[in-house]
């Protein structure tokens, strides 16, 4: 499933997780295809698009690490390591998963929005 448009979240990088008020926030280097709005052309020493950006999880009700021990939202999140997603996908009863370096976490919440940082 593509949650997000011109967007290989394969290769891109959670750097951390954050619970604010009502939400949880991915802090991430995101990589950008060709036909991304914003994509620019790699400097000489890339090879691809990569920009900050946040992930954010709306109306975040529960996250859940598989084989994690229980704990509040925030507790979770911030037990969470960083490294490469290999996943997000929604399952039929409307929770997210997503799987990587860090684990396979489960999400309760909205449908997720990606906002690129500023320059």
């Amino acid at each position: 499933m593509h949650e997000f448009a011109a967007v290989d979240l394969t290769q891109s990088y959670i750097l951390s997780w954050h619970v604010e008020p009502g939400a949880l926030v991915i802090d991430i280097d995101v990589y950008l295809t060709e036909e991304h709005p914003f994509y620019e052309k790699p400097r000489p020493a890339e090879k691809i698009c990569i920009r900050p950006a946040f992930i954010e999880f709306p109306l975040c009700d529960d996250i859940t690490l598989s084989g994690g021990a229980p704990g509040s939202t925030a507790e979770v999140a911030e037990s969470l390591g960083h490294g490469v997603i290999e996943g997000l996908r929604r399952h039929d009863d409307g929770r997210y998963e997503i799987n990587g370096e860090f684990g396979t976490v489960f999400v309760t919440a909205e449908r997720p929005l990606l906002r690129l940082k500023g320059p």
